[in-house]
């Protein structure tokens, strides 16, 4: 699998980074080159890669999932998400902290470089102008991040100074997203397209992340009008770029599809040297895994529709409790591992996965499911971004997905409902398109039903994201921006029928949560940044 430069610029980054920098954070005013450093176009681009590997994790990308009603981390407190979504977290929790300084680390590099790029002598116009555009880009997507989850955030442009960090205070939310709409149009003003890119350039922010990030904020603000207008030109046109889905589902997350069609934009790994090995903890232990601390919950299984399009509680829908993964939507399988799976190994070969205890002929050693064991928690495991070619332990350098076509078929689908626009057209283009790639063939599952009205298609077009994009880590920002976290992150979350048949019709209780409305639809502002910045206001109820 050939590998961009630009991945290896990301490794060569933290080197050259180490041994020129103190730490990239908010307080410190030390710049992390001297006067001398800005001398050439490669010296410059190692600092640019420094922003691209700070730019999202790897772990927020699996856990978050378990911050909504698609997943439970059954061991340890992985990413925080366990005190959080048991509504036990209180400011001083590291997650918090770390969310934070993160992306202002990131925003920090990001300022540098804006800042100093113009002092290397001889630079290519045209290169310098859209290395800045790219950095505008990854310090939009933090500023996009901050607000999201914190309200109201310190806005600032440049690299400020320790006067500044300690006095600094927060903007209003809507001044940081105005502040993001207009940088990511600047960057998609100076960017190329997906197709102008060499192929040495491959996984450098394009034209068309920048509209589709600006999609995405737009999103989450309920502006439908704005929406349709930032999606249909990445639909339907060539101004931002070729975008398209990718022939099979299953093969958007496997190492030798890699910038295909559908990716807009992604994060970068290099297998051996820049990798992750979150499955070691989410893999069946039967495959090689270590325990289990990412685990899929019922209800999420329980949305995905049967193959005749229908929910499995709607009459009809010939789902049968006792044979619960058959007739099913067939990304159901390419996601999640359910008793009986099989399993798809390197060699081509299939191994059954048995999580329902008592249910293996063999009476292996491996018990996928035992209460407060190192197995599931829920009788459940994640097969999406397992990667074939993962070696020790599973490390991986498969690139992680954070913005693709499906997710702007989807978005449009929804403002189009929400604008009360949604009709066959609208549906034939996103969700038959979607339902098709993903195997579908019966009509009924397929076509557009005139007959529903705009509040059974927004039921339709939430689920239809839901499946779509499970285990993605975006189910969180979609369950609180549509306000529904309160309903859904209350109560139990469950695993599979293989509890007691009194309790809950026998589904495992696996994690109870707690969710207040008038509380955790934003985080606490770390305290740690208050006590070294009392200048810095707390969100209501923390």
């Amino acid at each position: 699998m050939k590998k961009s430069p630009i991945k290896s610029l990301l490794v060569v980054s933290v080197i050259m980074m180490g041994l020129s920098c103190k730490k990239l954070d908010l307080v410190p005013t030390n710049k992390f080159t001297d006067k001398n450093f800005w001398t050439t176009p490669e010296k410059a681009s190692t600092v640019l890669s420094e922003a691209y590997s700070q730019m999202f994790d790897a772990n927020y990308f699996f856990y978050n999932e378990a911050l909504s009603d698609n997943a439970y981390n059954g061991r340890g407190d992985n990413a925080g998400v366990n005190s959080i979504a048991a509504g036990l977290a209180d400011a001083s929790l590291g997650r918090f902290k770390d969310e934070w300084n993160g992306h202002y680390t990131c925003i920090k590099t990001c300022n540098i470089f804006i800042e100093n790029v113009g002092k290397v002598p001889g630079m290519n116009e045209d290169l310098r102008n859209r290395m800045i555009a790219e950095a505008r880009f990854i310090r939009a997507y933090q500023y996009f991040q901050l607000y999201t989850w914190y309200g109201d955030v310190p806005l600032f442009d440049h690299d400020i100074s320790v006067d500044e960090a300690t006095s600094i205070v927060r903007s209003p939310r809507q001044e940081v997203l105005a502040f993001v709409l207009s940088e990511l149009e600047l960057a998609a003003a100076a960017l190329p397209v997906n197709s102008a890119y060499a192929a040495e350039d491959r996984g450098r922010i394009t034209r068309g992340a920048a509209q589709a990030l600006k999609a995405r904020a737009l999103l989450y603000e309920g502006r439908w009008s704005d929406v349709v207008a930032a999606t249909e030109p990445l639909i339907n046109g060539m101004e931002y770029g070729t975008y398209s889905l990718f022939n099979q589902y299953e093969g958007v997350f496997l190492p030798q599809n890699e910038y295909n069609a559908e990716v807009i934009f992604d994060l970068q790994f290099v297998p051996e040297v820049r990798t992750y090995n979150n499955f070691f903890d989410m893999a069946p232990l039967a495959v090689g895994a270590r325990l289990n601390a990412l685990a899929p919950t019922q209800e999420l299984v329980d949305d995905y529709i049967m193959l005749n399009g229908k929910g499995i509680s709607e009459s009809g829908s010939g789902y049968n409790e006792a044979n619960p993964y058959t007739s099913r939507d067939p990304r159901l399988t390419n996601t999640i591992v359910y008793n009986e799976y099989k399993w798809k190994k390197p060699d081509g070969s299939t191994q059954t996965i048995y999580t329902k205890p008592g249910s293996d002929p063999n009476n292996t050693k491996f018990d996928e499911y035992a209460p407060g064991g190192v197995s599931s928690p829920t009788g459940y495991y994640i097969r999406k971004y397992y990667d074939p070619t993962s070696i020790n332990n599973f490390n991986s350098g498969l690139n992680l997905i954070l913005i693709r076509f499906a997710d702007v078929l989807l978005m449009y689908a929804e403002a189009k409902n929400e604008l009360g626009q949604m009709d066959e057209e609208t549906w034939n283009k996103t969700i038959k398109a979607l339902r098709l790639r993903a195997g579908f063939t019966e009509t009924s599952a397929t076509a557009f039903d005139g007959a529903l009205g705009q509040d059974q298609l927004q039921t339709v077009i939430r689920r239809e994201r839901r499946t779509e994009l499970a285990m993605e880590g975006l189910r969180i920002f979609d369950i609180r921006r549509w306000k529904t976290a309160e309903e859904v992150l209350n109560g139990w979350a469950h695993g599979a029928q293989f509890g007691e048949p009194t309790i809950d019709n026998g589904y495992i209780r696996a994690n109870e949560r707690s969710f207040d409305p008038n509380k955790h639809y934003l985080w606490p502002i770390p305290r740690d940044e208050r006590n070294l910045n009392p200048n810095l206001t707390q969100n209501t109820g923390w």
